[in-house]
């Protein structure tokens, strides 16, 4: 028997994206048959799609510029043929199971955005309406769903034609092609390595250009409402508002907005969440001896919600939820204060004022509705400074918030808990 020669080997990139790229593979195959109503394996799923996406511009180009070594010499015909085509149907599986899966989140009618691994906002792809019918949509996931099984079988026959070049061939195999250190071989490349920077620049590029989108949008100006309210006023947080015009109010506090917070608490898949609006100014006329005068008036900049998991962030500010593309902005007013006579009401939460109870009716305009809700205050106010503390219960579905997604508050909870606190100083009568 003639001595087997040993095969030569991949460059060390080569081999490095075969075998991460395999895993994520494997990976992405398990989440795919265990990610139903699991919504962290949901986003895993994406990321690794796009991870796998973007890699493969870059091994693609790797495999331009530095081809792969020979085939034996001896190798039947037909054996190199199916090596060749079963590995160019790799590379497009590794295209076109990806660019599926972006297609479908970008077609869902469950538009949830596309975070990844929980850091950066990626965009849906612009897919023409022609396509967004819903024989597409169910063909495409339909086959998106099977291609574990085509992965999985290209596998099986993958790895088959690497054990027999291996145990029967007349050279040490694609074995030992890809996992040289394992079976000793020492080897550099039949040719050294080059393009590194042209493979790994291009699918840098491609990955910052995309992830920039959202970013990009994200500086627009938005549109904003027909009738602003409030005119130049000092305002917490620092993105601009636009006001123009009076409002016939008498504002005699100034809010301190150092300490003041408008804080929102909800339940998702079970779990309590909570966020704040960082940017939001006010107008407060309050006359604890005249409470028909009084008037409150509050801007809520709604791009400034932060719930600090970007996932959140990002659905908030889709269009069935504050539909900040649209109006970024919503307005609050507060009016019939009516003081309680019984003891101050238990506000929920530690650090919330006793002193004096008020029920007002709070009504809320946004995204085209008006949705009025009672609100309870207690305020203490000692030496021209009023320390307050608010809540109210709001249901998001009056508000058409979420409902395109979860009409029945399967996932998100219909009540959505409001709390205001901060203090304020008198300034007039």
């Amino acid at each position: 028997m003639s001595e087997r020669t040993r095969s030569p080997r991949y460059t060390g990139v080569a081999i490095a994206l075969h075998w991460v790229m395999a895993a994520m593979f494997l990976v992405m195959i398990w989440l795919g048959l265990n990610m139903e109503d699991h919504q962290a394996r949901f986003q895993l799923h994406k990321s690794i799609g796009i991870t796998i996406l973007t890699l493969t511009i870059a091994r693609v180009i790797w495999r331009l510029m530095n081809p792969p070594p020979k085939l034996a010499d001896d190798m039947p015909a037909v054996e190199r043929h199916a090596a060749h085509w079963l590995h160019m149907a790799f590379y497009a599986v590794m295209i076109v199971v990806p660019l599926a899966g972006w297609f479908l989140a970008s077609t869902s009618q469950f538009q949830v955005p596309i975070v990844l691994y929980g850091t950066a906002s990626w965009p849906y792809l612009p897919v023409p309406d022609a396509l967004r019918s819903e024989t597409i949509y169910e063909t495409v996931a339909f086959l998106h769903s099977r291609s574990a099984w085509l992965i999985l079988g290209m596998l099986a026959l993958h790895i088959a034609g690497a054990l027999k070049h291996e145990l029967v061939g007349p050279e040490d195999g694609v074995l030992n092609r890809m996992v040289p250190a394992l079976f000793g071989n020492t080897d550099k490349p039949t040719a050294p390595a080059r393009g590194f920077l042209p493979a790994f620049g291009a699918a840098s590029a491609f990955f910052l250009i995309i992830a920039a989108i959202p970013l990009i949008g994200s500086g627009t100006s938005q549109a904003q409402p027909d009738t602003p309210l409030i005119t130049d006023l000092p305002q917490k947080g620092s993105t601009p508002l636009y006001t123009t015009g009076t409002t016939g109010l008498a504002p005699n506090w100034v809010v301190d907005y150092d300490t003041a917070i408008i804080q929102f608490n909800g339940q998702h898949d079970g779990k309590n969440f909570s966020g704040q609006f960082n940017s939001w100014r006010a107008q407060v006329a309050f006359f604890p001896d005249n409470l028909d005068a009084s008037e409150v008036r509050v801007e809520v900049d709604l791009a400034s919600a932060r719930t600090g998991t970007k996932l959140y962030d990002d659905s908030l500010k889709a269009a069935e939820w504050f539909d900040i593309k649209t109006n970024n902005q919503a307005t609050v007013l507060l009016t019939d204060f009516k003081k309680r006579d019984a003891p101050p009401m238990p506000l929920e939460g530690e650090g919330l004022p006793r002193g004096d109870g008020y029920d007002v009716t709070a009504t809320l305009i946004m995204k085209g509705q008006n949705v009025s809700f009672p609100m309870a205050f207690n305020i203490d106010i000692k030496d021209g400074i009023a320390t307050m503390g608010g809540q109210a219960s709001l249901k998001r579905t009056p508000l058409n918030l979420g409902l395109s997604s979860d009409p029945n508050a399967e996932w998100v909870s219909e009540d959505i808990a409001v709390t205001v606190t901060g203090s304020a100083t008198r300034t007039g009568p």
